[in-house]
């Protein structure tokens, strides 16, 4: 037997958690989103964005639809303030990104999400991320954010249920995208496609939402996904 102190990040960490799981009544949500015709979108802008020193990832796009939908949604992109028994609505979009670093799993946050082109957001994502890594990044980069996004699709998995981050109302988890068969239409004028399928988790405070409120928040985000021309007229 070994035993080992609990330092640095991982020990902030730890202490996050065991808060938010305390204090949250967590629920998850889980659909999935066909990103088929995202994929087609991203892939031909990749190299324009690469030019420029940067890769343009799903997360972008997931950003954007994630603002759409607390946009649509406020109570997802709002806290509880327990002891005035109020609900604060945020009028900002700052997202936190969960990177995964040697120190463990730090969150800093984009700032502004509505305000920022897809390019600017692919830029910033990728420059963040690094310096993340990096440990290059301060606490005041890792602070309010009102929504957080998280991502472990490159690493497998066909889902999780994402812990929100105190006091935040809500997680969006994201797993691997798979290509399989999907039905399209109705039997027997119906076809087998295939799609390329991205699981979706929400994680949501259920005092601030009910089950009804997060499929229609979750509903929102999959339509954007599923359209890039409907996400596209967003941006």
């Amino acid at each position: 037997m070994e035993r080992q102190p609990l330092r640095s990040v991982r020990r902030v960490i730890a202490k996050r958690m065991a808060v938010s799981w305390k204090r949250i009544p967590h629920v998850t949500h889980e659909d999935e989103a066909d990103i088929t015709d995202l994929e087609r979108y991203r892939a031909d802008r990749k190299e324009a964005i690469k030019e420029q020193g940067a890769a343009l990832t799903l997360t972008p796009f997931i950003l954007k639809a994630a603002v759409a939908a607390l946009k649509a949604h406020p109570r997802f992109n709002a806290s509880l303030d327990i002891e005035s028994e109020e609900i604060v609505y945020k009028q900002y979009y700052h997202i936190g990104v969960a990177v995964d670093t040697e120190r463990g799993l730090l969150v800093p946050v984009v700032r502004d999400v509505d305000r920022k082109s897809l390019t600017e957001l692919a830029l910033e994502l990728f420059e963040l991320a690094e310096r993340t890594r990096n440990g290059e990044v301060d606490r005041k980069e890792m602070a309010g954010a009102t929504f957080t996004v998280t991502n472990v699709g490159s690493l497998g998995g066909t889902g999780f249920t994402p812990i929100i981050n105190h006091p935040q109302a809500a997680i969006l988890g994201m797993a691997r995208s798979v290509w399989r068969p999907v039905v399209q239409g109705v039997p027997p004028k119906h076809k087998v496609v295939p799609r390329l399928m991205l699981p979706l988790a929400l994680g949501f405070d259920h005092r601030l939402a009910d089950g009804a409120d997060a499929a229609r928040f979750m509903n929102t985000i999959i339509s954007y996904l599923h359209s890039a021309d409907n996400l596209m007229m967003h941006l």
